[in-house]
């Protein structure tokens, strides 16, 4: 019988309820911080977007934000294996983890996971382990899924990995293992992070302005020296870099940021917020 993850936060970040979280999702793509209307998919996109920065908050502090990266990943075409990178909040598993069978449980139905993909991965970096506890009780990287299958309902599947381990050079390594495994295959890779944590608006929106120019130039050792110098407190850098490094082995030449705001913006009290933002890497069209 095959393994099915649970969710762990189907009812707090999230509605529990298919046709509430329906409801939920569609009411961050018609958000004023949103594109403003529903995603339709372009079965004839060109598949342009390598990879995605999506937050990883409640969906009514940052899915308005996470839905115009939805929006235009909708706008590409349709992939067909989604590698979701997220860095592990509760500190259970290894430093490197990966799932490689079985489906993740939401409200909107199952998402399977690309055993084959996962396998490949962890043929090219030596650094990944699987191992599901990791998984357990991580939000991050199940939050991406509902706005996945609400788009792409189950026409595709996914690979998670889970990030305890964020240092430069095993997330170099994990991107650039990407790079070989995903080249010249239909897959995205998204990026799961929030940024600055619990502080005033103006300091959250100055240090995530200062990372976001480092993410821009697709420049990982600037994105590491700045969180480093700032004392920025993104819980995915991990995550990010293996995405610049993996799209940068692609040949995305820039990252496009698509939105940032804070929680302090949705519900007005600027005294401690944390800092949301939505990224798009793609191939070519460097005017985006």
């Amino acid at each position: 019988m095959a393994k099915v993850r649970p969710p762990t936060v189907a009812g707090q970040f999230y509605d529990g309820d298919a046709e509430a979280l329906k409801a939920q999702i569609e009411n961050c793509f018609r958000h004023e911080f949103g594109p403003g209307q529903l995603p339709k998919v372009n079965k004839n996109g060109l598949r342009k977007i390598v990879g995605l920065i999506c937050p990883h908050a409640g969906y009514v502090y940052s899915g308005p934000v996470a839905s115009k990266a939805y929006y235009e990943l909708a706008l590409d075409g349709k992939p067909d294996t989604i590698v979701i990178l997220g860095p592990n909040h509760t500190g259970y598993g290894s430093g490197l983890a990966i799932m490689n069978e079985g489906f993740w449980h939401t409200p909107l139905g199952d998402v399977e996971i690309d055993t084959q993909m996962a396998n490949r991965i962890i043929e090219e970096t030596e650094i990944v382990d699987v191992n599901e506890s990791a998984h357990r009780f991580e939000h991050s990287i199940e939050v991406q899924l509902p706005f996945l299958q609400y788009i792409y309902g189950r026409t595709f599947k996914f690979v998670p990995i889970s990030f305890l381990m964020q240092d430069l050079e095993s997330a170099t390594e994990i991107g650039k293992a990407l790079a070989e495994v995903l080249a010249n295959k239909n897959a995205l890779v998204i990026a799961s992070s929030d940024f600055t944590h619990y502080e005033p608006q103006q300091s959250v929106n100055r240090k995530d302005t200062s990372v976001l120019k480092a993410i821009e130039a697709l420049d990982e050792k600037l994105f590491y020296s700045v969180i480093e110098k700032e004392n920025v407190s993104a819980c995915g850098y991990g995550p990010i870099a293996a995405l610049i490094t993996f799209s940068k082995a692609l040949g995305v030449k820039k990252a496009v940021v698509l939105s940032h705001k804070t929680s302090g913006d949705i519900t007005g009290d600027f005294s401690s917020v944390v800092g949301y933002s939505s990224v798009m890497l793609k191939k070519g069209d460097e005017e985006t």
